[in-house]
């Protein structure tokens, strides 16, 4: 939960940065380059700083070892972590491309800057007795910065894009320290409620670029799961109070979204706007197959 805070800060900090205007001759390139590099340090720097006295030191440390965490939340945290390392990735590549890089360096540079962040975290994890070093969370890590950069080298835009969306649930009502005491908590730590989706747009894919057909509209693929009270296994009572029997299912869902960043507009300040807007899942109708057999259709989906 701590790592993602984090990551959300900053990528916003990221997309900020990277709406500033910039001039392209070659001695203003060095040096807005320069600038770019010592902030991404400096923010790097001082998360890892802020994540490990927030988080780390007041809990017992260990020797380097492994811990293998791949059944928990029905894999939720997993596809989590590759999504932020795909944002993170996506707003590292903005800002050097803003100050002036070309598009290689660019995109490996900035396209592993989430890949690079993570890691930090899995190490701090590594020597922490109430956690440790999870290949199965690197391996997401991995994936995410990969979906970028296999992207951004191949078509030089993201036709793919990773999103994330919220609804609350009932979930931490019964357990309000693992999954979140208010609704800032839980939009971070109750699983149930979060879904990840990858939103494909529908021109750039499979139209031709002379077509009428709107370019910012995507149809996206999402997955969540529910009825989770626990990491592994749910549960049976919290403080002394039973907590209800729930099947933990996946949900596989279907619908339509708006990539913001194919919206025409020549105002920077929309620019910007749209780029953040452009890490969340739109509401729309939408489709849900779960793993209890349900088909169900929701009129509007968050």
């Amino acid at each position: 939960m701590k790592r993602i805070i984090l990551t959300i800060l900053l990528i916003l900090s990221l997309f900020s940065a990277s709406a500033q205007d910039t001039l392209r001759d070659s001695a203003r390139v060095r040096r807005n380059v320069k600038i770019v590099v010592g902030t991404e340090a400096a923010l790097y720097a001082a998360s890892m700083t802020g994540l490990y006295f927030a988080w780390y030191a007041d809990y017992p440390q260990s020797s380097f070892h492994f811990y293998n965490d791949n059944a928990e939340w029905l894999q939720m945290d997993k596809i989590g972590h590759g999504v932020t390392s795909y944002l993170v990735g996506t707003g590292g590549y903005e800002l050097l491309r803003a100050a002036g890089l070309d598009e290689k360096r660019s995109i490996w540079l900035g396209g592993t800057l989430g890949l690079a962040f993570l890691t930090t975290v899995e190490v701090f994890d590594g020597f922490s007795s109430g956690w440790g070093f999870s290949w199965g969370d690197m391996a997401a890590n991995t994936l995410g910065s990969a979906m970028f950069i296999g992207q951004q080298f191949l078509w030089h835009e993201q036709r793919i894009t990773l999103k994330y969306s919220f609804h609350t649930t009932e979930f931490p009502n019964y357990r309000p320290d693992l999954l979140g005491e208010n609704l800032l908590q839980q939009t971070i730590k109750d699983y149930n409620g979060q879904t990840y989706w990858a939103s494909f747009n529908i021109k750039s894919l499979f139209l031709n670029k002379g077509s009428k057909f709107p370019a910012w509209l995507n149809f996206a693929f999402g997955y969540g799961a529910t009825g989770m009270t626990g990491g592994f296994d749910n549960a049976l009572e919290h403080n002394g109070k039973p907590i209800p029997h729930y099947d933990r299912t996946r949900q596989f869902y279907f619908s339509l979204d708006v990539d913001f960043t194919r919206i025409p507009t020549s105002n920077k300040f929309l620019k910007y706007t749209f780029k953040v807007l452009n890490i969340f899942k739109v509401p729309f109708p939408t489709i849900e197959y779960n793993t209890g057999g349900d088909l169900v259709w929701h009129w509007i989906y968050f």
